[in-house]
C-alpha cells in the first residue's frame, strides 16, 4: 500500500552505452566499455545496480567509493549467482532426504502406506485439507510414469506415502511436517538430523524462503532474511558452537551465515565425506568476499563446522 502522495515514473529507458556512461559519471572505472555493455546486455542495469550498492559511498547521488571497477562489482555478483546454485544443490539433497525421513517414519509408525490421508494424525484440519488438495493436484498434474501407475491400479484417492512425497518440494513437505500432531512424530523425524524437532520446523520453513530466492534469482549474499531459523542451543557440539547465537539480536541474525553452518550440519549427516563445505570455503575466498555482510563472525574459519 502507498505510504504517502506518488507521482508518475518519468525515467526513460536508456541505451546500453547510456547505461555505463552513467556509471562512469558516478564514479565507476569501466576499462573495457564494449566488454561491460555486453554484460549489461545480459544482465539487466537493474539488476546489475543493486550489485553496486556496497561500492557507494553516497547511496544518496549514487556515487562510487574511490577506484571501484566493473570488475569488482561482476564479480560479487558472478559470487552471488555461484552461491544461490550451491544452495539449491544442498537444499536439493535435503529435501530428498526428508522425504525419505517423513515416508518412512510416519508410514511405520502407523503401519499403513497411506498415512496422510488419516487427518486425525494432523494438526490443523485446514492446513490439511489444503496440503491434501496441493497433493492432490500434483498427483493429476503429473506424467511421472509411477503415477499414473499407481492412480490407475488402485483404489486409494492418493499414491502411498513413499510415492507422494515425491511430489513434494521443500515448502509443501515443511507444511506437512510441521502439520504432524504429535511431538514424538515430528521428534522421530527430527532425530535423523540430530535436532529438536521444533529446529527443524523452523528450519524448513526459513529454507523454504531460501530456496524461493535462489531459484527465482534473487540477491542472496548480503540479502535480510525476514523469516529467519531458531538457533539451536542444545545439540551436537560443532553445531551449536558453528553458530551465531549472537545473531538472536539485530540484523545480523537475518543474514545468512545460519542458514549455512546448518545446512554443512544436515550434509555431514547426509552425505558424508561431501566437498560441498569446501566448494563454499573455495567459493568465498576466490571472489574475495567479505564474509562480514553475510552474517559471519570474524572467528568463523577457527570454528570447527568450518574445519
Amino acid at each position: 500500500m502507498p505510504v504517502g502522495p506518488q507521482i508518475p515514473f518519468v525515467k526513460p529507458p536508456i541505451t546500453f552505452a547510456d547505461q555505463i556512461q552513467k556509471l562512469q559519471q558516478r564514479g565507476l572505472i569501466v576499462s573495457n566499455r564494449a566488454e561491460a555493455e555486453f554484460y549489461l546486455s545480459q544482465l539487466n542495469y537493474y539488476r546489475f545496480a543493486a550489485y553496486c550498492l556496497p561500492f557507494e559511498q553516497d547511496h544518496a547521488s549514487h556515487t562510487f567509493q574511490a577506484n571501484t571497477k566493473f570488475e569488482d562489482v561482476l564479480n560479487l555478483y558472478i559470487f552471488d549467482r555461484e552461491l544461490r546454485l550451491l544452495m539449491l544443490d544442498a537444499i536439493e539433497r535435503f529435501e530428498v532426504s526428508l522425504r525419505t525421513q517423513i515416508a518412512y517414519s510416519l508410514s511405520h509408525s502407523y503401519g499403513t502406506a497411506h498415512p496422510h490421508l488419516n487427518p486425525a494424525i494432523f494438526h490443523s484440519t485446514q492446513i490439511y485439507d489444503k496440503s491434501v488438495e496441493n497433493l492432490e493436484g500434483e498427483v493429476n498434474r503429473s506424467r511421472e510414469d509411477f503415477i499414473r501407475h499407481l492412480t490407475n491400479k488402485y483404489s486409494e484417492d492418493l499414491p502411498p506415502i513413499w510415492a507422494a512425497v515425491e511430489l513434494m518440494t521443500i515448502g509443501q513437505l515443511s507444511k506437512w511436517y510441521s502439520n504432524i500432531k504429535k511431538r514424538r512424530d515430528r521428534q522421530d523425524i527430527a532425530r535423523a538430523y540430530q535436532v529438536d524437532e521444533s529446529i527443524l520446523t523452523s528450519f524448513c520453513k526459513h529454507l523454504t524462503h531460501v530456496r524461493n530466492y535462489s531459484a527465482h534469482h534473487a540477491r542472496l549474499w548480503n540479502r535480510g532474511f525476514t523469516l529467519t531459523m531458531t538457533v539451536p542451543r542444545r545439540g551436537p557440539q560443532d553445531l551449536v558452537a558453528g553458530l551465531d547465537s549472537t545473531q538472536q539480536q539485530g540484523r545480523a541474525q537475518r543474514k545468512i551465515y545460519n542458514t549455512l553452518v546448518m545446512l554443512i550440519h544436515l550434509m555431514n549427516i547426509m552425505n558424508p565425506g561431501h566437498h560441498w563445505k569446501q566448494r563454499l570455503i573455495d567459493l568465498i575466498q576466490s571472489h574475495k568476499i567479505d564474509t562480514s555482510k553475510m552474517g559471519f563472525p570474524a572467528d568463523w574459519q577457527q570454528r570447527q563446522i568450518w574445519q
